[in-house]
């Protein structure tokens, strides 16, 4: 008698995709904003909506993220920190360092 095994999760999770979708396109992309020299680097990303925008604090100064219209704050970031966000809304959402506001980016939402 032959034994069946159970599909792994991932397995299963990929048969349950639309036709065409990859698993970065069911989860989203991960783009990344290096908070580096006093800027955001790149100061200006276009991500879709659902994918998730990681800034990461590579100063040894702490900064924010801070888009006050959207109601975002990441607090103050020391060095080596990471703030993630997800980007829901489609639109512009300018944001700034609150601790340095000369600091300055924008994420596009399509």
């Amino acid at each position: 008698m032959r034994l069946v095994r159970p599909l792994p999760a991932l397995v299963v999770a990929l048969l349950l995709l639309p036709t065409g979708a990859t698993p970065a396109q069911a989860a989203g992309a991960t783009h990344r904003v290096a908070i580096e020299g006093m800027k955001f680097v790149p100061e200006r990303i276009e991500v879709a909506a659902g994918d998730t925008i990681v800034w990461t604090n590579k100063d040894f100064l702490p900064h924010s993220v801070t888009a006050a219209a959207a109601k975002l704050e990441s607090g103050d970031l020391a060095e080596g920190k990471s703030f993630r966000f997800v980007a829901k809304a489609k639109g512009e959402m300018p944001y700034i360092c609150r601790l340095h506001p000369v600091m300055r980016g924008t994420v596009i939402v399509k």
